[in-house]
């Protein structure tokens, strides 16, 4: 199954005798709780999900911001959605996809086979003519069974040294990423050897994602090609998943780490600061410093005489 749907592929699947599951994942750091952007307007049939009680296990600091939730915590929320064995799910949230993207990961983590994202959310559906209802949702409760494990997933040991054999990609916004300023965590910078590949570049303006040729060229400027290993973190491991999602369509695989730099940071492992120390630009390191991965990208950059 395709990673994304579109609004009018999803009108026509909504008319069909066989309508999907519609999750409105609408969160944002400023504001986590959607719930009365929910019930001011969202897709007819939808059912709210809330990011941060839903579709993480928030406690302990030193797991990150977002920790996975538990398989039973899970199975209990999507029963509540109204989720069975086998249906197809669609998830959105306003515009950008971040929630939603969180959302995509775990279920295709938790075994649900055929979900997808609405591209470009509520503001593309309502761009495009479609229809919305408010006020509060109330569904059946469903009976599905997740299978837990799906999705490639790596802990902060293995983060720390995936750059000596594959890609790191961090999903931060490029300040965050050189340490130049941590609004929510205890330390500023990044793990060292990680690529910056920020989520919001996967983007157009209207919120869609880019087509595959234009997130495949994007990846490969990085160095990535088809069969490396790649793995991906962010904040707190929600725009992480926008990131695999985006190497999805773009034809790459990528684990995911789930507490990411919220969890790195509350640890106390080593943080590094500024530039990655590697890039096809400036002045970068010699090989026998670098990750093997980033000596090949660089090799693969140089400039032949």
């Amino acid at each position: 199954m395709t990673t994304l749907i579109d609004t009018f592929e999803l009108r026509e699947a909504l008319a069909s005798s066989a309508p999907p599951r519609l999750l409105d994942v609408r969160w944002s750091l400023a504001q986590p709780d959607g719930r009365a952007d929910f019930e001011t307007a969202h897709i007819p049939g939808a059912v709210y999900v809330d990011l941060d009680t839903e579709l993480a296990d928030i406690g302990d600091p030193t797991r990150g911001r977002h920790p996975l939730p538990t398989r039973e915590a899970l199975q209990a929320a999507a029963r509540r959605w109204g989720l069975n064995d086998g249906d197809e799910v669609v998830v959105y949230d306003a515009k950008e996809s971040y929630g939603a993207s969180r959302a995509w990961w775990l279920l295709r983590h938790a075994g649900v086979a055929h979900v997808r994202i609405l591209d470009g959310g509520l503001a593309e559906w309502r761009v495009t003519g479609g229809e919305v209802a408010s006020g509060a949702a109330t569904v059946e409760p469903g009976s599905i069974t997740l299978d837990w494990g799906r999705m490639p997933v790596i802990d902060a040991d293995a983060a720390g040294e995936w750059p000596s054999h594959g890609f790191l990609l961090d999903a931060r916004v490029p300040e965050r990423f050189r340490g130049e300023v941590e609004p929510m965590d205890p330390v500023a910078g990044h793990i060292a050897g990680a690529i910056n590949a920020p989520t919001a570049e996967n983007l157009a303006e209207d919120g869609r994602f880019y087509g595959r040729g234009g997130l495949g060229e994007r990846f490969a400027d990085f160095g990535i090609d088809a069969g490396d290993e790649v793995a991906v973190y962010c904040g707190s491991g929600v725009t992480a998943a926008h990131e695999i999602a985006a190497l999805e369509i773009a034809g790459f695989h990528a684990a995911l780490y789930p507490g990411s730099w919220s969890e790195w940071s509350n640890q106390g492992r080593p943080a590094a600061t500024g530039e990655q120390s590697y890039s096809r630009l400036g002045h970068p390191l010699p090989a026998e410093r670098m990750p093997k991965a980033a000596a090949r990208r660089q090799a693969a950059h140089e400039p032949t005489a």
